[in-house]
């Protein structure tokens, strides 16, 4: 059964369902599939608690203050004051908050009584069997980008049409082709990347062949979804101070040429880019590439997740690194916290790139050793971690720097306590410049200065 007719039934917004699980902090694996499929022990939960339900949709409807949120979930207003700044939630010009906000949700986050949910979710899905790890706001951000796919009704009770592209943007490894993936698992798409020589001429078993040959072709074929990389760099503006590459100019043409036939033909083209600052404005026109997702470097909590996954991953339940990790209590998340918390701003790619490093060095300790009492303390770690921080370059820090701004006009209002986060952690790596002392002998007015 599919969310919308699970909601459907008991009359209940599949976006206030969607809300719940965000708010009550309720693993997607458990809840629904990444085509939303409802799980068993969801629709369960939603049919035996509908009332309350029901009462955590209208409160979701209604604009409220902290006073009016403070009375409803009896709690002193400081304390919702305090939750709602870390949220930060959509705001009217009158002081009321809008919509997004949840009573329910932030008394949750108050040490609320709501074990009756939990009890419903009692098996927690390990992280070799969930679909991907964290990143839920991202997942029904793109669910909901995606709905004309997924629901007709978008189309006939609104005259919504499918996107004809969509452009994944972010800092180089912070997973847009897993993305574009899922994203056509989602749809029911095939995956096809555009291969680099797709964008010239070539030639196949003695054919002449280009990018207008092969596009043509893909319009042909059955509910397809292109993937082309460096989709900022083959769409970039025209100008004086940045030449465009001809072949790069031609691949856009005809891109231009063929767009308003990707619906029809059921042709998603999914771009990946940097940054969308550069990006050619008629691609982005209405109708075209006017879908822009970004894609985020993990947080904290996900870093985490993912060096857990990491390292144990393909791991049997008797392998050495096994013996090491849970010996250490290498094996559950609070040990990868402190160590997760010193990689600010890592990519996804950096995250493998310390597990890698990590393994290594502790394989390296155990034959040098020969003895599973291997202590994985914080020399390892850190050792590992400036493995990984080779690519903490000064340009992939700009291209965070450049994403943020990016985001802040693009998506804020989907993201901002994402934005928040990933600027404080940005901020870390800044220099402050202490102030030179002047050659000769200072006056005092001078000495206070340099003080």
């Amino acid at each position: 059964m599919k969310l919308a007719d699970l909601a459907k039934e008991l009359k209940i917004s599949p976006e206030s369902m969607i809300k719940f699980i965000q708010d009550f902090d309720l693993e997607l694996s458990e809840c629904i599939t990444t085509n939303f499929n409802v799980k068993d022990d969801f629709a369960k939960f939603a049919r035996e608690n509908i009332s309350f339900l029901k009462k955590y949709e209208k409160d979701l409807e209604q604009t409220k203050s902290v006073e009016d949120i403070a009375g409803t979930i009896n709690q002193s207003p400081e304390k919702v004051a305090e939750i709602i700044k870390s949220e930060k939630p959509r705001l009217f010009d009158n002081g009321m908050y809008k919509s997004s906000v949840s009573s329910f949700g932030i008394d949750h986050k108050l040490g609320g009584n709501y074990e009756f949910v939990y009890n419903y979710f009692g098996k927690k899905t390990s992280l070799k069997e969930r679909d991907f790890i964290g990143y839920r706001d991202l997942f029904f951000h793109i669910s909901k980008e995606l709905d004309p796919f997924i629901n007709n009704t978008p189309l006939t009770d609104w005259g919504i049409h499918k996107p004809a592209g969509i452009i994944l943007y972010g800092p180089p490894g912070s997973g847009k082709i897993f993305w574009a993936n899922k994203i056509a698992e989602i749809i029911g798409y095939q995956f096809k990347e555009i291969k680099k020589y797709y964008l010239g001429t070539s030639f196949v078993d003695g054919l002449k062949t280009n990018f207008n040959d092969f596009l043509i072709q893909m319009l042909k074929e059955e509910k397809t979804l292109l993937f082309m990389e460096d989709f900022d760099d083959i769409m970039r503006e025209r100008s004086e101070k940045k030449t465009v590459l001809s072949c790069d100019e031609e691949t856009k043409e005809i891109v231009l040429n063929y767009i308003s036939r990707f619906e029809e033909e059921d042709l998603l083209m999914v771009g990946s880019a940097n940054s969308v600052a550069d990006i050619d404005k008629d691609i982005l026109a209405p109708g075209r590439f006017d879908v822009v997702i970004p894609v985020f470097p993990p947080n904290s909590r996900e870093r985490s997740e993912m060096i857990l996954y990491f390292m144990t991953e393909n791991l049997a339940k008797d392998a050495l690194l096994m013996k090491i990790l849970t010996a250490n209590n290498a094996d559950h998340l609070p040990f990868w916290e402190d160590i997760s918390s010193k990689m600010k701003v890592f990519s996804n790619t950096m995250i493998v790139d310390f597990t890698q490093s990590l393994k290594k060095r502790i394989r390296n300790q155990y034959l040098k050793d020969n003895s599973e009492n291997i202590k994985i303390d914080s020399k390892l770690l850190n050792a590992a971690r400036r493995d990984a921080s080779a690519k903490l370059t000064e340009e992939y820090l700009n291209q965070v720097a450049q994403f943020i701004s990016d985001v802040s006009v693009n998506n804020y209002d989907d993201f901002p306590k994402r934005i928040a986060a990933l600027k404080i952690e940005l901020e870390s790596y800044k220099v402050v410049e202490t102030p030179r002392k002047s050659i000769g002998f200072q006056t005092k007015t001078d000495e206070k200065t340099n003080k």
